[in-house]
């Protein structure tokens, strides 16, 4: 039997152990030509935070999961930030170790492990002088996950900095930066933080609005849009309830992903592209939202460290 011919589910966890380092890492693909796209291109952090949240989200485990949590930690450094040692980010700037660090925090969690030294240094800085203002708008997010992987919780001065700043920016249709990526890690931070998400019924809105014909939600630039469909899915399902438009919506977003299946049990981040753990995170959890893969309900009590919140019960306080 061939890799796509087996269940979706294994097909994945064969995947992701097609991936498998030596050092324990693992490799944005089998094919040692292929460099990665979005987040495996950006960090060798990468790739191997979401074999770990997979395999916990599919009630699986890594081949060594000891052996990969040394390898995250060989990435922090003495002021307890952590760096890529691959990939195209400069490790030294911001966005590299706000990325860096809280993948890092997330896969450990996810490896039941935690960082060696004191990363929330490395993250409170940003506060100084609202030096968080200058980060794209897609981290903001990053901050309240870091918090929760690591066991802590989110300072209330720099949540309220973080949501004001989003709110003041935020369009009349929900939207923030005009893109659904930015608008996702708004709702996710908020439903991170436990409140309503402002502008809520807006944001859904247009969310089902631009929802492409062949039911994904790549209308700009591609290289925008990777994880689009995710970002949009989350969204609907977590401000959408159990409403006729949203669960269509949903099951169409989950058609389109497995579109994006691949001979090797992978996917891409669009149709007829090759298999990347980025996209076969980001499709994946496109397809848990769903129910595609199983039960969507199902309930971790870790659900909101799982990555990017595939896992996160509707309407639950974490």
């Amino acid at each position: 039997m061939s890799t796509n011919e087996l269940p979706i589910r294994d097909g994945i966890i064969a995947f992701i152990d097609q991936c498998r380092r030596d050092d324990g890492g693992y490799s944005p693909s089998p094919d040692p030509g292929y460099a990665g796209r979005s987040d495996t291109s950006n960090s060798d952090l990468a790739a191997v935070t979401y074999a770990a949240v997979l395999a916990r989200s599919l009630d699986s485990e890594l081949a060594d999961p000891a052996r990969s949590a040394e390898f995250i930690q060989s990435h922090q450094r003495p002021d307890g930030s952590f760096g890529n040692a691959e990939g195209a980010f400069d490790p030294a700037s911001d966005l590299a170790i706000l990325y860096n660090t809280t993948q890092a925090v997330v896969g450990l969690n996810a490896l039941h492990s935690a960082p060696e030294i004191d990363p929330e240094p490395a993250l409170t800085r940003f506060f100084v002088d609202d030096a968080y203002k200058a980060l794209p708008w897609y981290t903001t997010s990053f901050f309240p996950l870091f918090y929760a992987a690591l066991g802590r919780p989110f300072p209330q001065k720099h949540r309220s900095a973080l949501a004001n700043y989003m709110i003041a920016n935020q369009a009349p249709d929900g939207y923030l930066g005009d893109h659904v990526a930015a608008t996702f890690h708004m709702a996710h931070f908020f439903r991170l933080i436990g409140e309503e998400t402002p502008g809520g019924g807006a944001m859904l809105e247009r969310v089902l609005r631009d929802q492409t014909r062949e039911g994904g939600w790549n209308i700009k630039a591609p290289d925008w849009d990777v994880h689009a469909c995710f970002d949009a899915v989350f969204i609907l399902r977590q401000l959408g309830g159990d409403s006729e438009s949203s669960r269509h919506a949903i099951q169409r977003a989950s058609d389109w992903a497995v579109g994006c299946r691949n001979v090797d049990g992978g996917f891409g981040h669009y149709p007829g592209l090759p298999s990347d753990m980025d996209a076969v995170y980001f499709q994946s959890g496109v397809l848990l939202q769903a129910g595609t893969l199983g039960p969507r309900e199902r309930d971790l009590s870790d659900a909101h460290v799982l990555g990017w919140g595939h896992a996160m019960l509707p309407g639950r306080v974490y």
